[in-house]
């Protein structure tokens, strides 16, 4: 669980200049809330793996934090044409902008997503903050979207234990590391998104904790149970592990 008010409030000083909009903090929240939810069969533990994930969004999202559609829908690339049995282009979209046909179609599959969720038939649903949530932290996970010689990119070869590495962990997405943008004053992609790692980490960190406590003003529900045992038969009862003394 993470403490909201500690979590925006490093987040808006370190990576918002001051300012956060509804969609930024709604946006983060959709992330935040999958991530203790975790409703996967393989649930995850490393924060530097959610910081990570929070370093994407900041940069595929140009900082707005919601799921967004490609700039240009993908005009000029092959994945901008539609397709002829749906109808459906499957430009990017997402936290992490989905892109292919295939991808959609896994993403679908993995999730189990149905009828007007699925996919590869109804593209935007891409867009849903759930879907896109779920899609990033899977597909990080997983590596649905890159693979090498050595192996698929995921989360788990660039963040373990002995390996902490936010610069190369930008191969997960894309391969675009080494890239300067215009706008970058001379800082390469991966370096960009290793910084916004670092200050996500640190509103983390600072701002975690592992159980929610029942607020104090708010009594426990108390249970009463009535057991008639014949004679001869012992009774022993347990509550929370422990044994019952009476």
């Amino acid at each position: 669980m993470f403490d909201r008010g500690i979590y925006f409030d490093s987040v808006r000083a370190s990576l918002f200049a001051g300012k956060l909009s509804t969609d930024q903090v709604e946006g983060q929240e959709a992330i935040l809330g999958e991530w203790e939810l975790q409703p996967w069969n393989q649930p995850m533990t490393d924060l530097r793996w959610l910081a990570y994930m929070l370093a994407t969004t900041i940069h595929e999202t140009a900082q707005t934090m919601q799921p967004i559609r490609e700039y240009g829908q993908g005009q000029g690339q092959p994945y901008g044409v539609k397709d002829p049995e749906t109808g459906q282009i499957y430009y990017g979209r997402g936290f992490v902008q989905l892109t292919w046909r295939d991808n959609y179609a896994r993403a679908t599959t993995e999730l189990g997503l149905k009828s007007d969720s699925d996919l590869v038939w109804h593209a935007d649903m891409a867009l849903d903050p759930q879907i896109a949530a779920d899609t990033m932290f899977i597909g990080m996970r997983d590596g649905w979207f890159r693979s090498d010689s050595d192996g698929r990119q995921t989360l788990s070869r660039y963040f373990n234990s002995s390996v902490e590495d936010a610069f190369g962990a930008r191969e997960i997405i894309n391969g675009d590391k080494t890239k300067v943008p215009s706008w970058s004053n001379g800082v390469n992609i991966g370096n960009l998104i290793k910084g916004y790692y670092q200050k996500f980490l640190s509103a983390l960190k600072a701002s975690y904790y592992e159980d929610a406590l029942t607020p104090p003003d708010i009594p426990l529900p108390l249970v009463i149970v009535n057991v008639q045992a014949p004679p001869g038969v012992a009774v022993v009862c347990y509550v929370n592990g422990e044994e019952c003394v009476t």
